[in-house]
């Protein structure tokens, strides 16, 4: 019964998706599978809006970065092979599985202490630098108040980037101050 299940399933998404363009078929996709790779986008010119193309290698990001398994289709090496979409080591563990950082500081950033990389960091890519979820510039600001942190001295106005004096992972001055 789940053969025909899965093979019915298969047929609807296959007919959803005939003859739609691909910004459809990536809709159609995404309800009914996780982990549906994002749209690629033509790289554009300044003035030009992104145009959606087809589902396939991964995007690459204008000034960005990509995860390396990700930008080498290894799946496998965050994901369970099937359908399940299921990460191979839970959330707090996998990224340690490769990336080694310190955290024999006195004080280490709050996501990264409970194992919360994706806080900060796209798992796949991201068009910012260091797979970071925005831009730097305002990024810290997205958990941080920005009217308290401009209360403290030396701060004023928070638009530089933060990790101008702060190490985003931990240091062993206090306020992460490198």
């Amino acid at each position: 019964m789940k053969v025909r299940s899965v093979a019915s399933w298969t047929c609807v998404v296959a007919l959803l998706t005939l003859g739609c363009s691909a910004t459809s078929r990536h809709k159609a996709l995404t309800i009914f599978f996780d982990g549906v790779p994002p749209l690629k986008t033509a790289d554009t010119g300044p003035g030009q809006q992104a145009a959606a193309t087809t589902i396939g290698a991964p995007s690459r990001p204008v000034a960005g970065s990509e995860h390396g398994p990700y930008a080498a289709k290894l799946c496998n090496a965050c994901h369970v092979g099937g359908a399940t979409n299921a990460l191979v080591a839970p959330n707090d563990e996998l990224c340690f599985r490769c990336h080694t950082i310190k955290l024999d500081k006195t004080f280490i950033h709050g996501p990264l202490a409970s194992g919360g990389c994706l806080v900060c960091h796209d798992p796949h890519s991201s068009r910012y630098p260091y797979l970071l979820v925005s831009d730097s510039r305002s990024f810290c600001l997205g958990c941080h108040d920005r009217d308290t942190v401009a209360m403290i001295e030396g701060h004023g106005e928070p638009n530089e980037n933060c990790t101008t004096c702060h190490d985003a992972h931990g240091s062993d001055a206090k306020y992460l101050l490198k």
